[in-house]
């Protein structure tokens, strides 16, 4: 799979992780980093991961003694720490030139 679409709940999610782009991170904190809601963040970490920017694994403990589901963290890959700072620059430059702009003539730029 190439690079995923940058929208821009997928340019949150990224830059989410490069915040702190060494460390792992489950989705709720992904969710909360991101400003998203946590259903809508999940379809995103999947493509991402598909994609080979994120890895992922499920913690290893004994849900009973912590009181809690196991989470799956996900962190960058080697990958993903090359491709998306790049990715977030180009979609950032694209947004910026993305759209034609009016002359002070009224004509279109």
């Amino acid at each position: 799979m190439g690079e995923p679409r940058m929208t821009m709940p997928t340019r949150a999610v990224l830059a989410a992780f490069m915040a702190k782009p060494a460390d792992e991170h489950y989705g709720l904190e992904v969710s909360e980093a991101a400003g998203l809601a946590a259903g809508s963040i999940y379809p995103i970490l999947i493509r991402l991961e598909q994609c080979g920017w994120l890895e992922s694994r499920w913690e290893d403990i004994d849900e009973h003694a912590e009181g809690r589901r196991k989470r799956r963290y996900y962190r960058l890959s080697e990958k993903g720490a090359q491709a998306v700072p790049l990715a977030l620059a180009k979609a950032k430059g694209r947004r910026r030139s993305g759209g034609a702009t009016l002359r002070p003539d009224g004509g279109l730029a």
